[in-house]
């Protein structure tokens, strides 16, 4: 049985850029651009249009940014996997597309390989940063050993290790917002994946009970 067809709409607001995208997903087997969007506000209409399985998208974008888009394909797609390339790469914006649902980040200085890869990987589902974004959130999210707390995973907010607990403990989503009283544990649930570096929930859960949770 042959792989699911990945569709995806383009968005990034220079021509050139898309051009080249369009030549090397068009000739990628299994891979099929759906649409194009030079703004914020078109990759959103398309995205809910075509509910592609990823929207490849940049972070600066007139009319909407790339994050400002994201949190909004999230909410009206919630399906499609978002995958940042740009080269904006200050912590703010990283983190920021982290917490709107981007479930990748990558540079544009990223071969051609490498795109591929990740697009493949948020379209199963995974989570993927570029190496030197990974260094970077890594750096960033590693207290020193003076301020290491005695609990499983620091770097973790006191929700998102709540919420890991849980999904360790054997809980669906759904029975996790109800008895921790969310709407949605989908943003903890990204930004717990980014922070651990894992590529998915089962990753997760091992990761969390070798450290003691889901007990």
């Amino acid at each position: 049985m042959s792989d699911p067809e990945i569709t995806v709409v383009l968005a990034d607001d220079h021509p050139v850029v898309r051009g080249g995208l369009l030549t090397l997903l068009s000739s990628t087997p299994g891979v099929r651009v759906v649409a194009e969007a030079g703004n914020g506000r078109e990759a959103i209409q398309a995205a809910a249009a075509y509910r592609p399985s990823v929207l490849l998208v940049d972070i600066e974008m007139p009319e909407l940014d790339g994050i400002d888009a994201t949190r909004a394909v999230v909410a009206v797609a919630p399906s499609t996997a978002v995958l940042v390339l740009t080269v904006v790469e200050d912590d703010e914006s990283v983190f920021a597309a982290v917490r709107a649902g981007a479930r990748g980040y990558l540079l544009k200085g990223a071969g051609s390989d490498e795109i591929l890869r990740a697009l493949r990987c948020v379209a199963e589902g995974g989570v993927i940063f570029g190496p030197s974004i990974a260094r970077r959130i890594d750096a960033l999210l590693s207290p020193g050993p003076d301020d290491l707390p005695n609990l499983p995973f620091p770097q973790l907010t006191d929700p998102e290790r709540e919420v890991l607990d849980l999904l360790a403990a054997g809980l669906a989503n759904d029975q996790i917002c109800d008895k921790l009283g969310l709407e949605t544990v989908g943003d903890h649930i990204a930004s717990m994946f980014a922070k651990l570096q894992v590529a998915d929930r089962a990753q997760a859960i091992v990761r969390a009970r070798d450290a003691g949770l889901g007990r």
